[in-house]
Formats: structure tokens, C-alpha cells, sequence
């Protein structure tokens, strides 16, 4: 293992060594249980030409020891800042012609390295490639399970050319990752969507972005109906109806798709209606109707997860689905308001700097 320090650059660090085919940067809080199964992971890639880079957001309990098990970069900064920060330090250490961001909670598979690698040189036209989560979370948990299946079956539903960048398990060409100045470390000061919104910006900018379904990875992270709350309306659901309103743009694509969006308010319609029983008993058949609409338009997802997961796992999911689609028009309505409110914090999109306009117009 090689320590880094902040102030120290690529060439310093290893003046004769050439760069190599990938850089993986690995963010870490606190988050030593969890890279004991990261980086093991990483390790048992089947693709060789990378190197790790794992940044310490200035944890209170010990990491480096973790990296030491392996030959592994490491570099400490002063924390905790976000992920972001975290991701933008190691990328300015970097070396190779793509940095892959992988987070600590993830366990990469044993060809993700390589796929990634593949598909990239396969096309250069590709400036950003991200992954999925596979169907096989790492917590066990009801939640869990119906969290990231949920990620996945969105992922599975979006391959393809994609606007949005994932840091979980994504792929940027370096030279573009910096030109645009990287994640927003000011306005994401902890875990948000700063991936998502660099993700934004670069493919207005021309930029091709992909989601290539066999790029997968596990996830570990146990959710609980708290955190879940908190992650999708505070850190996801109102910076990102911040974000469409600034780039002046509500994408049909993953769960921001148009369907999603009548299914958010087909749900409180179905609220409205049941209250007006209280009047009128016809509206209780309204109500029923709007609940089978709302089913209906979500019936591939009811069928994934009991392919999945069978039928008293799917029964469950009913009732968490309908509380996603009610908290999304919570976050939808708090973010539209914060972004008239306070319109300082939501000034424009970063200029990227010449190379990114060569590159796109090239």
C-alpha cells in the first residue's frame, strides 16, 4: 500500500509507472466493516490493468489498516466533507484513462472491471458508463431486498443511452470528469445526487452516458424505513426536482419516467377520492378504479418482484410502493417550492472548461 497526501500529484506519486487502463476510487466514512468486502472483491477482478485509490473522508475509526491488506492507494483528507469531495480528491490523484467510482457498500463482480474496460475501448464514443445493482442484495432484510430490486429493476428497464451519471458503480473518462470540474462538493456537502447532476450537465453538454445492464455489482447496505424516507425525499427527491427545474428539463427516463409520474399522482388522487366518500359513495368506485390504474401501470414491476421473490414478498411490496409514490409527490412539491424560494443556491450549470467543448463538438 502507498499513502498519498492531498497536495501530492499522480506524477509525484509514482513518477515511472504509466497509467493505467482504469482508476478505482473507493470514498470511505467510517466505513471499515465494509471495505474488509469491498476490497477482497475488487481484488478477485478478473481484469488487471487498474488501480484503487481509497479515500478516507476523514473517519473516526481506523481504515487504512483495512487498505493495507492490499496494494492499495491511500489517501486521508479532512472530513467529513461527502462523497463527492471525497470521489474528486482521488480522482486528482488518478492516473488512469477512466476513473470508476465504486462505493464502499458495494461489492463489484469479478467481470465488472473488465466489461467496463470492454465496453469502453470497444466504443470510444462512450464518455460515461454506469452500472446496476444485481437482484441479489447483500442484507437480507425485507427492505433491503425491496430496495434494490427496486434499483435494479429501473436499471434493467433503462439500458441504453442514459442523462444521468451513477457513482455506485460508474465509469467517466478522466479528462472529462475534470474539465467539468468534478462533483459538486459545495452544494452536496453529504450523500445526494451530485452524480446525478454532473450526470445532467455533461450529457446536455453532448456527451454520451450508457447504462450497460451486465456491468453489476451487490449491494450491502441495510435499509430501514427511516433511512429510506430520509435518503429518498431529503438527499434524492427534492435535489433532484431542484435540479430538472434548473436544467429546465423532466427527463422520461428510470424512475422519473412519465408513467412514474402519473402513478404519483394517481395515488393522491385515490387519497382525495376516499376522502370524499364522506359525500358521495360514488366515489369510493372512483377510488377503486384509480387504485387498479395505478396497478396496472406498474404491473411489470409487480411481476419482476414475484419472479423474484414470489408472492407473499410481492403482497408486501403493495403498500411500500404506494408510500414511494406518496413521499415522491411530498419531495416533488418541497422541491418545487425551494427552487422558487431560494433561487441563489440554484444558479445555472458549471462551464466546462475547453475540452469538454472540443469533445463535444468533435
Amino acid at each position: 500500500m502507498k499513502d498519498i497526501t492531498p497536495n501530492e500529484s499522480p506524477s509525484q506519486s509514482d513518477p515511472s509507472a504509466a497509467g493505467p487502463a482504469l482508476s478505482v476510487i473507493v470514498p470511505a466514512y467510517n466505513a471499515a466493516r465494509d471495505l474488509q468486502r469491498c476490497l477482497p472483491a475488487i481484488a478477485a477482478s478478473d481484469f488487471d490493468d487498474f488501480e484503487v485509490i481509497v479515500v478516507d473522508d476523514g473517519s473516526t475509526e481506523p481504515i487504512e489498516p483495512v487498505v493495507g491488506e492490499h496494494d492499495y492507494r491511500y489517501l486521508r483528507i479532512e472530513g467529513p466533507g461527502g462523497p463527492g469531495r471525497a470521489r474528486n480528491r482521488g480522482v486528482e490523484q488518478a492516473r488512469g484513462i477512466y476513473v470508476v467510482f465504486v462505493d464502499a457498500d458495494v461489492l463489484v463482480h469479478a467481470d465488472t472491471l473488465r466489461r467496463i474496460a470492454e465496453r469502453l475501448t470497444a466504443d470510444p464514443t462512450i464518455d460515461a458508463l454506469i452500472g446496476t445493482y444485481d437482484d441479489t442484495p447483500g442484507d437480507r432484510s425485507f427492505l433491503s431486498q425491496y430496495k434494490n430490486l427496486f434499483h435494479h429493476y429501473v436499471h434493467k428497464d433503462s439500458h441504453g443511452e442514459v442523462s444521468t451519471f451513477w457513482s455506485g458503480c460508474g465509469a467517466i473518462r478522466r479528462d472529462l470528469f475534470q474539465s467539468f470540474g468534478g462533483f459538486d462538493e459545495v452544494r452536496y456537502a453529504r450523500p445526494a445526487i451530485e452524480d446525478i447532476e454532473l450526470g445532467t450537465w455533461i450529457s446536455a453538454a453532448g456527451h454520451r452516458i450508457v447504462l450497460d445492464q451486465s456491468v453489476q455489482c451487490t449491494h450491502l447496505k441495510r435499509w430501514t424505513l427511516r433511512n429510506l424516507i430520509k435518503t429518498d425525499v431529503i438527499d434524492r427527491g427534492i435535489p433532484w426536482t431542484r435540479l430538472m427545474l434548473r436544467a429546465g428539463n423532466l427527463p422520461n427516463t428510470l424512475n422519473v419516467k412519465s408513467t412514474q409520474r402519473l402513478s404519483v399522482a394517481l395515488v393522491y388522487l385515490t387519497f382525495a377520492l376516499l376522502a370524499a366518500c364522506i359525500w358521495s359513495p360514488l366515489a369510493g368506485i372512483a377510488a377503486a378504479a384509480a387504485v387498479v390504474a395505478v396497478t396496472l401501470l406498474n404491473l411489470d414491476f409487480y411481476r419482476y418482484m414475484f419472479a423474484r421473490r414470489g408472492f407473499f414478498f410481492t403482497i408486501r411490496v403493495f403498500p411500500v410502493h404506494w408510500l414511494y409514490f406518496a413521499y415522491c409527490g411530498i419531495a416533488f412539491g418541497m422541491g418545487t417550492l425551494l427552487h422558487y424560494v431560494d433561487r441563489k443556491p440554484d444558479a445555472g450549470p458549471p462551464q466546462p472548461t475547453p475540452l469538454a467543448a472540443e469533445r463535444s463538438n468533435g
